[in-house]
């Protein structure tokens, strides 16, 4: 077994170093074809010695290792697709490129065009030639280590019938690509195959067991065996397994049923597709989190003058603390404390959790204004930064109402795939829910929204939600 943390930092260190020899190299290129004939530094050593060679030497790997980190390439350390790699390592070498471009070598007295066009030329080969092939040959390592079992994770198969068993054979088998990766410790008995007298070649646990036996043997990986189950005892099983924050991997036999586009990494191997994740690209959700921290950032300190004044506007209203909290449901079902402004009695749910309607009497005065333009919402960007919550995702529910809207419709486990947002296309197209009923109507969207995630999408919906709250149709 190897670690991911370690692997990770194997290509992190590799890019460092990499980018780093060839910026060193350029800058000796740099210094025959422009620097010594024009600006009449003598020798090599003395422009290697200046002090803004050596600052770019620091900063500008740096400055890649960033652009590296967004194109979400070290998300995934394994079964790592060839031509993805490619295309990630070329594309952030072009970007790269142009920054330093502009930050480095604009001012360099170059006379003429075509030496400028043929001096990127150069420091885009090598940033994107020299780091690609040292990336190249881990990859093709890892691989090749896959490959003759020399690298495996601890797996569980969530199914215990004859073709889980006939599953596990297709896993483990040599000739099977890249499938040896699983080390297949047993089989997880559910409530749909309890009745299976199959014999098995390895240790049958029950899903009540399932958290201590995968901290107990050290399991990365779930598989469920999806044969002949229905989409009801599929979204179930997924409904136990995400709290255990473990990749869950299901063969696609049914998976049209809960996906329109399922996303396919693995060709070779068995085919298996990760449903503990959005269909959501690694850039993607890297831009969306430092996008997410940098909104919510400046959104905190540019609206603090407004804090303080609704802050005082709630003390004079009514009696109770500023702030409400609540526990709500997120990614991966991980429970935290949602944060808003009061906007009801401290008594409001005395009798027990009760949603909200468009005349509630427990609303306060100033809630009411606060609820009707969504102010109450504003503090949750502390939960944004501490990475509970998003800017854009479905409205995360408490425990109370998601098992009320599990029995009905068990696909709601599915929003459990991405963090929960302040604002929602759920919010934009259908509002506030007051009932289950609504709940549910509101789901439709953000089942939409898990399947077009983008960037694009959620400006749109930040957009919509400005406008929104500046319409005063929040309620």
């Amino acid at each position: 077994m190897v670690s991911i943390q370690r692997q990770r930092m194997t290509y992190i260190i590799s890019d460092f170093l990499m980018t780093a020899l060839a910026w060193f190299v350029f800058n000796i290129i740099r210094y025959f074809d422009v620097v010594e004939p024009r600006v009449h530094i003598h020798t090599l050593s003395a422009f290697l010695s200046l002090p803004t060679v050596w600052l770019g030497q620091v900063l500008f790997p740096v400055l890649m290792m960033g652009l590296y980190y967004l194109s979400g390439y070290y998300n995934v350390v394994f079964f790592k697709s060839r031509v993805e790699e490619l295309i990630s390592t070329f594309t952030t070498a072009v970007i790269g490129t142009i920054i330093i471009y502009f930050l480095a070598i604009f001012n360099d007295p170059i006379p003429d065009r075509m030496s400028n066009y043929a001096l990127l030329m150069m420091l885009l080969g090598l940033l994107f030639a020299v780091v690609y092939s040292a990336r190249l040959t881990i990859t093709q390592i890892t691989a090749n280590r896959i490959r003759h079992g020399h690298l495996s994770f601890n797996t569980l198969i969530i199914g215990a019938s004859h073709h889980a068993v006939k599953l596990k054979e297709r896993l483990t088998h040599p000739t099977k690509g890249h499938t040896g990766f699983y080390k297949i410790l047993g089989y997880v008995q559910t409530d749909s195959n309890h009745n299976d007298r199959w014999h098995h070649d390895l240790p049958v646990y029950h899903i009540d067991n399932i958290e201590s036996a995968c901290r107990q043997y050290g399991v990365k990986y779930l598989i469920i065996d999806s044969h002949r189950m229905e989409m009801q005892a599929l979204l179930q099983i997924i409904n136990r397994l995400l709290p255990l924050d473990l990749p869950i991997l299901v063969s696609p036999t049914p998976f049209h049923l809960i996906a329109s586009r399922p996303k396919l990494d693995n060709i070779k191997g068995e085919p298996l597709i990760d449903i503990s994740h959005a269909n959501m690209s690694e850039s993607t959700r890297n831009l969306k989190r430092v996008g997410d921290i940098v909104f919510a950032s400046v959104a905190l300190i540019l609206l603090s003058p407004v804090f303080a004044i609704i802050s005082l506007c709630i003390k004079l209203d009514s009696p109770g603390p500023v702030f409400y909290t609540q526990e709500r449901i997120g990614l991966r079902k991980s429970p935290f404390r949602i944060i808003k402004f009061r906007t009801m009695r401290t008594d409001a749910e005395m009798g027990g959790p009760a949603l909200s309607s468009a005349n509630d009497n427990r609303v306060t005065r100033i809630g009411r204004h606060l609820r009707k333009y969504r102010l109450d919402e504003l503090p949750q960007f502390w939960n944004v930064i501490k990475g509970e919550m998003s800017i854009i995702g479905p409205r995360p529910e408490r425990e109370f109402y998601i098992k009320q809207i599990m029995k009905r419709a068990p696909y709601y486990i599915l929003v459990h795939q991405v963090r929960p947002g302040i604002t929602s296309l759920g919010m934009v197209k259908h509002g506030y829910a007051g009932n289950v009923d609504e709940m549910i109507e509101r789901l439709q969207y953000d089942l939409i929204y898990l399947e077009n995630v983008s960037l694009t999408v959620d400006m749109k919906i930040l957009i919509h939600t400005v406008s929104t709250v500046l319409k005063g149709r929040g309620v």
